[in-house]
């Protein structure tokens, strides 16, 4: 092969897309395992869509698992019979939230607002942006002389599982003493606070769930022209005590 045509041969591969490369865009484009959820999620074997689609089971089988590519005729019978569009297959998916945290890299912070705090925390969640409740794992410690429980309240629900040893916890006008293996579930507006009540510290694994808003607003009553309306100052909202 003469320079001049080695020449024209290096042009023209570098105009061209390579194979591997566009093999690997397919692959990203996650086809098959698009076209299984869609029939999972109809509960609907391969067989079945085989007959919808006349395409075999088989056949259909080696699309879900990469090893075919489609064309785009038999992408089209795919998605009609999950009345998806062709660009279906193709726009980019959003990420999974997939977060891992390590123990090693947790930090383990006090009770605040106290000069001694009756219990220590690890936030489970802390690498999750937006979340929408927040997971602690907690060491209620022992009580001693100098320690008061202080009751806090935040919006929302709160759930404790505790591992191990004994916790007390008053939640408005209640009182109650869980074991290891007992589990509350309660109103997190309301102000509560829990205290060791066994010798050893007991560990326990909180969830908050945040407030939903309300899907509705609440409608207000209008006053009939007859009916004499009293105006009243708000009342001021109850102060969350920060945990």
């Amino acid at each position: 092969m003469g320079e001049a045509a080695a020449v024209k041969l290096e042009e023209t591969q570098k105009t061209q897309i390579d194979p591997e490369t566009a093999e690997r865009f397919i692959a990203e484009k996650r086809i098959g395992e698009r076209i299984k959820r869609l029939r999972l999620k109809k509960s609907m074997g391969l067989v079945e869509l085989g007959k919808h689609t006349g395409l075999s089971a088989s056949f259909l089988s080696q699309l879900e698992t990469g090893r075919v590519v489609p064309t785009l005729r038999n992408l089209s019978r795919i998605a009609m019979v999950f009345s998806k569009d062709l660009s279906y297959f193709f726009e980019t998916e959003p990420n999974a939230l997939f977060r891992i945290h390590r123990r090693r890299e947790r930090v383990r912070l006090p009770q605040t607002g106290v000069a001694a705090p009756t219990y220590f925390f690890e936030s489970l969640g802390y690498m999750v942006p937006d979340r929408h409740m927040d997971p602690y794992f907690a060491e209620f410690v022992p009580l001693t002389k100098e320690m008061e429980p202080r009751a806090h309240m935040h919006p929302g629900f709160e759930f404790l599982y505790l591992l191990d040893g004994e916790l007390e916890i008053h939640h408005g006008d209640q009182t109650c003493t869980l074991e290891d293996g007992d589990a509350i579930y309660f109103d997190a507006s309301t102000p509560h606070s829990y205290q060791c009540a066994g010798k050893k510290p007991a560990n326990a694994i909180i969830v908050t769930m945040h407030q939903a808003p309300s899907p509705h607003p609440i409608p207000m009553r209008v006053a009939s022209q007859t009916t004499r309306v009293e105006s009243q100052a708000p009342k001021a909202a109850p102060t969350s005590i920060v945990r």
